[in-house]
């Protein structure tokens, strides 16, 4: 899924966002609108994880969907 797809989508995938990483609040989510790069800096900084694993773990998330 690219990032425009992301973009679109955004509301239908909040759920499963909120679903996977569970620490991110409502508000850090509605943040995002979708933003790649800034869910996964949102991952990063709430898990304490390097970029290259939370990107990876981005990367699996969404060919999941």
């Amino acid at each position: 899924m690219n990032n425009d797809q992301i973009e679109g989508k955004w509301k239908q995938i909040k759920g499963a966002v909120q679903a996977k990483w569970g620490d991110l609040t409502h508000d850090e989510i509605d943040q995002i609108e979708g933003n790649r790069e800034r869910l996964e800096g949102v991952i990063q900084e709430r898990y304490g994880k390097s970029k290259e694993e939370v990107r990876k773990e981005v990367d699996s998330f969404f060919e999941s969907l």
